[in-house]
């Protein structure tokens, strides 16, 4: 809960620390990410809140943690095969050749078509999917391209799939063999599968199932006592699995506990019908399905996921898969894969001899090879390191990137000095930078028969490590260090030098970086990265140039009216995806029909509505967990340069720990407004501003008690030497008094600009309650002064000249006028403080 409650967590006291941690008054806390932490003040449940519903289901999700978790008494944890994909970094590299393989360009024929090598459109080859063959959907296997009678290919291959018109020999179970062209697969292909590439298949339904009775619980172990002496039922549901019938007519045995989540009631007349309802895996849950199956049927979905297969292509889940299915498939795309990646990052390894042992102070590591098929219908294998499984590393594991707003005044920067810009990708870029760990792994099957079974010493950061990214930063850094950068003070991933253009002009030459991301500002910023980065680092060649797409925006240089060429950041294709997410949520939800997108959403929210007054019913914690996420795409496309919906976003992310049905409603419209108003750009303008010196009167604050300040400026003492062009620095700041209709707080917004380019934006509450709108305005002028004052700092720090004075302008004439004139007086000690500040 927040203000005016203090903030209360739901947990299980253990008993207390006697003196382990804390004090003697502690108690040991057992919190809902498992965790056990000390805390001196604790009450226990009162008894409405014993009684509510509500406050029922928060324990029940409480305990479903903890047992996924830690396990229970009877399903104790499965440590060793505890592994979620959040717990290691993913492959961030496209697939590319080796690098350290010499460029030599493909040999082709007269008419540039690749000798000797699978063309890219035969990778559908030995794919199975289903086509209509008579009255019926049938699944057929990709055999062949069709010959013609002239002993060559039919049709014409084109990358975009809707105008290949190759034909493919389909084989069908019955040893039909007919002839489809090669868009009509690839629709076919992805109309099967789901967002992720993953086949979907209708069931047809259950033909048998099978019991371990190793693992399965028995009858006479079906009950459990709980503390307070009452039995109840065991859950459980280890040991069973259904033989599913799909309707390609294909059958799989599918685990016990996925088919009660996915297809519940038919599990349940099957475990019925089958005189099995009795046994423990089903007793604790059938009875109570079959009572609600009508009401189970509205919101059941008839689709589960196969993740064996991925557009048809059966998936490889070891090497020794790996190697079964290009020998059944007649090729080697999972080999060459494995080849790839085993050679790329082969050279973080170092393979100790036969019998040899890891140096003492080493530790044992665990890795693996994760599969996957790419849209291309490229082959992908992935080593990782199992980062989840190792301990935390000592000390801070923290890697910075830029900050946005350096990003934005680099831009303008380069765009007021004449500098060209340039981005650069940093290819397998964790690879290239030394482990600070001592780690050693057991060479597996993917190293090579001659290595399987010997020590391998980890000497280049992996990806899946948990100190990867702060050891490829430290690398970085030293690289850059050794190019004659400097760190920037202000910004630790800004880094400069001083530079002289062709006609003699002093600027400074940047490079920010952001993870494997550089982008350089200079007269020739392509030669800094490929001759002077790229001399330390490979990068990835189609990847250097002018920028295209930076932090999930579109760049592009423009010519504006006056004819200054200026930088532009879209966020029209991350809104677009966004968007599209959004409605494809929406559409799973079907069965419900809760969700829709507004067909009208002229603005952000809808008028007039307020939503701190919301009192629609709280979202389930499944929903409330979407709309987090959906705050956090809002708030990066707010970064990205949609100032518009700034307050909104603000306004909506006030209400993340709590939200509502109305609260998602809401953030919906902001979606569809974005669907209707995508296409916007924010130009970085470093054209002059135009500023009427008048409305600024100077005065006379000699006579004041900042007389001794007059016409100074505070400068820091380590600032480099200036170079460039400087900006004319300005800011537009209101309030709105008591926004906040239950805590009556204020909000603040204000915009500031380099010249004509806007750089920064900010809309928030204020801390304080003001009393009239005369000392919200105060307060607010107060925040923009903070901020303005930092900003001033970052732009001497980055070696940019900062000599006039920031105009503010501000709609509240007593807040002007009262903050020029010296002998002002105000009696409220925040109003005061904040007139002693401006």
């Amino acid at each position: 809960k927040s203000f005016p409650n203090d903030r209360q967590y739901l947990g299980r006291v253990l008993g207390p620390t006697q003196g382990e941690a804390g004090n003697m008054m502690a108690q040991w806390v057992l919190k809902s990410n498992g965790r056990v932490v000390p805390k001196r003040t604790v009450r226990p449940l009162t008894t409405a809140e014993l009684h509510s519903e509500t406050e029922k289901k928060k324990r029940a999700i409480f305990d479903e943690l903890i047992q996924r978790r830690h396990g229970s008494a009877i399903n104790p944890p499965k440590y060793a095969a505890d592994f979620t994909e959040d717990a290691w970094v993913p492959y961030q590299d496209d697939f590319e050749e080796p690098f350290d393989v010499p460029e030599i360009e493909d040999a082709v024929d007269a008419h540039g078509n690749l000798i000797n090598q699978q063309p890219a459109y035969d990778t559908i080859i030995n794919c199975e999917v289903a086509l209509q063959l008579g009255d019926e959907v049938v699944n057929g296997k990709v055999t062949q391209r069709t010959i013609g009678a002239d002993g060559r290919t039919v049709g014409t291959y084109n990358d975009n799939p809707f105008l290949n018109t190759v034909l493919y020999d389909v084989e069908f179970p019955d040893g039909q063999v007919k002839e489809y062209s090669a868009n009509t697969i690839a629709e076919n292909m992805i109309t099967q599968v789901d967002s992720e590439g993953y086949s979907l298949a209708l069931m047809e339904g259950i033909v048998g199932h099978k019991k371990d009775e190793d693992i399965a619980v028995p009858k006479s172990d079906g009950y459990v006592i709980t503390k307070s002496g009452q039995q109840r039922r065991r859950q459980t549901t280890q040991g069973w699995e259904l033989l599913i019938r799909w309707k390609d007519q294909s059958e799989t045995w599918v685990k016990l506990k996925d088919m009660k989540e996915s297809h519940p009631v038919e599990v349940a007349e099957y475990a019925k019908a089958r005189c099995i309802d009795d046994q423990p895996a089903f007793a604790w849950w059938v009875p109570f399905t079959l009572k609600q199956r009508d009401a189970i049927i509205a919101s059941l979905k008839k689709r589960i996921r196969k993740t064996n297969r991925k557009f048809g292509i059966e998936i490889s889940t070891s090497v020794k898969h790996a190697y079964e299915l290009d020998k059944q498939n007649g090729n080697t795309l999972w080999r060459d894969a494995l080849k790839l990646e085993m050679h790329n990052v082969g050279i973080a390894f170092e393979i100790l001899d036969e019998g040899q042992a890891a140096p003492q102070g080493w530790s044992k590591v665990t890795g693996h090879l994760v599969w996957d098929v790419k849209m291309d219908f490229t082959r992908k294998a992935r080593w990782v390191l199992d980062g989840h499984k190792t301990p935390d590393p000592v000390g801070s594991t923290y890697a910075g990137v830029v900050s946005r707003e350096s990003v934005r005044i680099a831009f303008t920067y380069a765009a007021l000095n004449g500098l060209d810009v340039c981005a650069a990708d940093i290819r397998n870029a964790y690879l290239q930078a030394p482990s600070s760990c001592k780690d050693y792994i057991v060479c597996g099957p993917e190293f090579g028969l001659e290595n399987q079974g010997k020590v391998a010493l980890i000497h280049r950061a992996l990806y899946g490590g948990k100190s990867a990214g702060r050891d490829f930063r430290n690398h970085l850094r030293s690289c850059m260090i050794h190019l004659g950068f400097q760190s920037c003070p202000a910004d630790p991933d800004v880094w400069m030098r001083p530079a002289q253009k062709s006609d003699g002009t002093a600027c400074y030459e940047y490079i920010l970086l952001y993870v494997d991301d550089a982008l350089a500002i200079g007269e020739f910023p392509e030669k800094i990265l490929r001759n002077e980065l790229g001399k330390y680092f490979v990068l990835k060649d189609s990847s250097v140039g002018p920028p295209k797409i930076y932090l999930g925006g579109h760049v592009r240089k423009v010519t504006l009216d006056n004819g200054v060429q200026a930088w532009a950041f879209g966020s029209s294709q991350y809104v677009n995806a966004a968007e599209k997410n959004v409605e494809d949520y929406i559409a799973r939800q079907v069965t419900t029909n809760r969700w829709k997108l507004p067909t009208k959403a002229e603005t952000p929210l809808r008028t007039s509505y307020r939503p701190e007054l919301d009192v629609s019913p709280e979202l389930e914690p499944t929903e409330a967990s979407y709309y987090q996420s959906l705050i956090g795409i809002l708030r990066w496309i707010v970064e990205l340069g949609r100032v518009d919906i700034c307050l909104e976003t603000s306004m909506m992310s006030s209400h993340l720990a709590l939200p509502r049905e109305g609260h998602l409603e809401q953030v919906f419209q902001m979606f569809a407004h974005l669907k209707k108003y995508h296409n916007s750009e924010l130009v970085f303008d470093p054209s002059d501003p135009v500023i009427d010196s008048d409305q600024f009167e100077r005065r006379d604050w000699t006579a004041s008690e900042f007389g001794h300040l007059h016409g100074k400026e505070e400068l820091p003492p380590n600032m480099p030497e200036p170079r460039g062009l400087g900006f004319t620095m300005s800011a537009k700041v209101d309030a709105d008094h008591a926004s906040d209709t239950v805590t009556r707080r204020s909000r603040t917004g204000f915009l500031v600009y380099l010249n004509s380019a806007l750089v920064y934006w900010w809309s928030k509450k204020q801390a304080s309650c003001e009393s009239s709108s005369f000392g919200s305005e105060f307060v607010a002028m107060k925040q923009v002064c903070e901020y303005l004052r930092g900003l001033r700092y970052k732009l001497r720090m980055m070696g940019i000249p900062c000599e006039g004075p920031a105009y503010i302008f501000g709609d509240n004439q007593s807040v002007l006028a009262n903050t020029t004139i010296p002998e002002s007086t105000l009696k409220k000690k925040s109003q005061s403080i904040a007139y002693h500040f401006v």
